[in-house]
């Protein structure tokens, strides 16, 4: 889950996927910014099959692709 993750965001950013780690916090380092964020809920809604509530999308589950992967794990738990 977490390299379909890193490897979303390498694509959609043009960085690459070597440079994102599991902890890189992708909006700090301007990898995404808040369009970025709008592709990354549509593509995790698609490919995870979760629907993220606006409540939801904060740093803290979006952050990170560890935080991202921690995010559809509860979803998916829920």
């Amino acid at each position: 889950m977490k390299e379909e993750i890193r490897n979303f965001i390498a694509e959609t950013t043009f960085c690459d996927p070597t440079s994102i780690s599991d902890e890189t916090l992708i909006f700090d380092e301007g990898i995404f910014d808040s369009m970025g964020l709008l592709g990354l809920i549509s593509f995790l809604e698609s490919e995870y099959n979760i629907t993220a509530e606006d409540t939801e999308l904060q740093e803290e589950n979006f952050g990170s692709v560890e935080r991202i992967a921690a995010y559809i794990e509860k979803k998916k738990a829920a």
